[in-house]
């Protein structure tokens, strides 16, 4: 099963194309660009509580039969953050101190 590559940060609603190098997903593909994940999330998951990573980047050429953004498009639907902004401060600022790997 492939990425869903969700097309925007769940935070600041920024855009985030298939081939963006700014897109930081966690384990459950809660989707935020780089900047809100380091700076605002504090590498925590408002979600979850994990951590975030690159999203890796879908191939636009299809170098196997099947397997490229052509054929197994990005999401075009939009998630929304599901906590207030003032919860997810404190939830940052509560665990964004213990490494993703020990929360």
């Amino acid at each position: 099963m492939a990425l869903e590559l969700r097309p925007k940060c769940e935070f600041c609603d920024k855009d985030l194309p298939p081939n963006s190098t700014e897109a930081r997903i966690c384990t459950y593909e809660c989707t935020f660009c780089a900047d809100c994940a380091n700076n605002r999330l504090l590498n925590v998951c408002p979600n979850c509580g994990g951590g975030f990573v690159p999203r890796p980047i879908r191939p636009a050429i299809e170098w196997r039969p099947g397997l490229s953004v052509a054929k197994q498009p990005a999401s075009e639907k939009r998630h929304h953050l599901r906590y207030d902004l003032e919860d997810t401060a404190q939830h940052s600022a509560r665990i964004g101190k213990i490494a993703p790997e020990l929360r």
